[in-house]
């Protein structure tokens, strides 16, 4: 009885916030509305759209290359930095200061910000360029198809590094001290207690990170829709840019809904695929028997 009471209200908010709009999303991706008057009934009209409609298809591809990407290069320079800052030198608490102001800026703010410096004609980039001659800085980085994706997704890097950084310190700080020591004795090299010791222990750490990472790459909206809406083209429109513009901008919530069904079964596909296959599941102590 204890063991209900304790787990009542988390289950009562995740029912709330989580459970629900996902049962009234699925609801609402049979019928069609225009946010006015009556829902209709749609059947799998709106389904039939999705799987037919080019918009959709490049957004579902474009959301799956930010969420590889974004594992791809933020995970190694998140441990990293983590590793780096875990140290107990009071220089290293110093950087760490340092790296995670991007994390305490508004969202908006930074898209503002690296908007402004990469102006092509006017930006602090362009700027630096023209001063140190470095012709190859002066480029339409917000404006080329086949380069402002790849910006986002370092912008987006620059702000969330921080966040797992502070994960992968304090995983490293968790790792007990004896069992550096032991393979010291054994005469492990630097390298072989990193691969030996270190990333085993930050096995969960990984996962965590990893599990936070690609979920919350799924919903990246703001930093995309502030600096690029989109574009150019399509070629920065995510699912859940698409879902917005479809529901707020062209009035089909019944599509719009289709598409957040989508993002959610993206969503939940791979954080339990990650945990499956790690087996965070069945995640056991770290530390047992170090002491």
């Amino acid at each position: 009885m204890a063991d209900l009471v304790g787990v009542g209200p988390p289950m009562v908010l995740f029912c709330l916030f989580i459970v629900i709009p996902m049962i009234l999303a699925v609801a609402m991706s049979f019928v069609t509305w225009n946010g006015l008057g009556t829902p209709a009934w749609a059947g799998w009209s709106n389904w039939a759209q999705f799987f037919h409609d080019p918009v959709a298809r490049t957004s579902v591809e474009v959301t799956l290359k930010v969420v590889v990407l974004s594992y791809a290069i933020q995970t190694p320079i998140s441990m990293a930095l983590g590793l780096f800052t875990a140290g107990r030198q009071r220089y290293r608490t110093v950087y760490a200061t340092i790296f995670v102001l991007p994390l305490l800026l508004s969202t908006a703010g930074i898209a503002l910000m690296w908007e402004s410096f990469l102006d092509p004609t006017f930006g602090a980039l362009t700027s630096l360029s023209n001063s140190w001659h470095l012709s190859f800085l002066t480029q339409n980085w917000l404006g080329s198809p086949s380069l402002t994706l790849y910006v986002i997704i370092a912008i987006i890097a620059w702000q969330f590094i921080p966040f797992h950084t502070l994960l992968y310190a304090v995983g490293r700080r968790q790792i007990p001290a004896v069992l550096y020591e032991a393979a010291r004795i054994d005469g492990a090299s630097p390298a072989q207690m990193f691969w030996r010791v270190t990333l085993p222990q930050l096995r969960y750490t990984i996962v965590t990170s990893g599990i936070l990472m690609i979920v919350g790459s799924l919903t990246y909206f703001d930093i995309i829709y502030i600096m690029t809406d989109g574009g150019p083209g399509y070629a920065t429109r995510v699912l859940s840019l698409d879902m917005y513009s479809v529901a707020f901008q062209q009035d089909q919530y019944g599509y719009a809904s289709v598409l957040a069904v989508v993002l959610g079964i993206i969503g939940i596909a791979v954080a339990v695929g990650l945990v499956r296959f790690s087996g965070f599941a069945s995640m056991t102590s770290q530390q047992e028997g170090a002491a």
